[in-house]
């Protein structure tokens, strides 16, 4: 059940709601790039087979920060 705002409080509480979807946004971009960038990382140290112990999590950890950004 949502709350009635009143008439006079409506422009805050919209203005609210458009900051909050984009910051919400923004966060999902900046977490798809990230975990972009920690895939490739972890590839580029997974093909240096001494540090593959790092690079495979690294690869996890991106992919499933992408997958988080989508849904």
């Amino acid at each position: 059940m949502e709350k009635s705002t009143s008439c006079l409080a409506w422009p805050f509480v919209a203005l609210w709601n458009l900051l909050s979807t984009i910051l919400k946004l923004t966060g999902r971009l900046i977490a798809g790039v990230l975990g972009l960038a920690l895939m490739i990382v972890g590839i580029v140290l997974t093909v240096l087979v001494v540090t593959a112990p790092i690079g495979i999590p690294l690869i996890i950890f991106g992919l499933l920060l992408i997958i988080r950004s989508i849904f």
